[in-house]
């Protein structure tokens, strides 16, 4: 049986503005509540060695609601672990928290985080859109058509997947550049194309200290 992660009740949240996003409105009214919580999930193992979960009746409503989130960790300035559901398909605020645990310790490309690597960690969260299927007729009119800054990216062909958040444009400014390393990412040749990829394309809204200090500047 996982642990319980309590306590979340106490937070306050941000009265969020009309006209925007889903994903924004949940970032202003509840981005302090789920950084809180992916970072508690981190300590918790840390501290256990074990996987955390949500008690439920003591989070606000919204993060009741099926949702899709990454969670990301980087130390100096590079990715330390990333792991994230691709679509919603449980509340959000266990999705959280249980990929908080899995970027910390189970990103196969990594070893788990230990707690002095915590201790000079960031950890954001990305929450996922929906995606949304982007035909094309060649890779050239794949990379004709992202919006640089905007645009996730998904690619799949042939059992293999791969994607990209939004997030990962701040490193790799160029469209060509971009599918040509998610498709190594995804486990292809740089070069390689296929008449069938599957593509979809979707925003997300990126939860981090940085971000939540606009939100409470605005």
């Amino acid at each position: 049986m996982k642990d319980r992660v309590v306590g979340y009740g106490s937070w306050a949240v941000q009265k969020p503005e009309r006209g925007i996003n889903p994903r924004r409105l949940l970032a202003i009214g509840h981005g302090r509540l789920l950084l809180a919580m992916a970072n508690s999930s981190i300590r918790h193992a840390l501290k256990t060695g074990k996987n955390a979960s949500v008690k439920d009746d003591a989070l606000p409503h919204a993060l009741k609601a099926q949702g899709a989130a990454f969670v990301t960790i980087n130390l100096n300035g590079r990715l330390r672990g990333c792991i994230g559901s691709i679509h919603a398909h449980r509340p959000i605020g266990e999705d959280v928290v249980l990929n908080a645990y899995k970027a910390a310790f189970k990103d196969p490309r990594f070893e788990p985080l230990t707690t002095e690597e915590y201790q000079r960690a960031e950890v954001d969260i990305s929450l996922l859109g929906p995606h949304t299927p982007f035909p094309v007729e060649s890779e050239k009119h794949l990379i004709e058509g992202l919006q640089p800054g905007r645009d996730g990216l998904t690619l799949a062909d042939n059992g293999k997947r791969a994607l990209f958040l939004p997030a990962v444009w701040a490193g790799i400014k160029e469209p060509e550049l971009f599918v040509r390393r998610l498709k190594q990412k995804a486990g292809w040749d740089a070069d390689y194309w296929s008449e069938i990829m599957e593509v979809t394309r979707f925003d997300s809204e990126k939860i981090s200290m940085a971000s939540i200090k606009s939100f409470a500047a605005a």
